[in-house]
């Protein structure tokens, strides 16, 4: 089976990353504020995108 080397090293270093922190979600998004904190990157926070309902969907024609 073909595997993406890609892939294989970025769980790699996710699993590594979650084990410094001992797999604790909270450790780990302190650890990642504090380091977006400390980028001189722009945070930018785009508003959230309106929701399409089930029967919006099923109302649409097919072209």
């Amino acid at each position: 089976m073909w595997r993406d080397t890609i892939v294989d090293e970025t769980r790699k270093v996710r699993e590594e990353y979650a084990a410094k922190f001992n797999y604790d979600l909270e450790a780990i998004y302190r650890d990642l504020k504090e380091k977006e904190e400390k980028s001189e990157r722009e945070v930018v926070s785009l508003p959230p995108r309106e929701s399409v309902s089930l029967t919006t969907v099923q109302g649409m024609r097919r072209r």
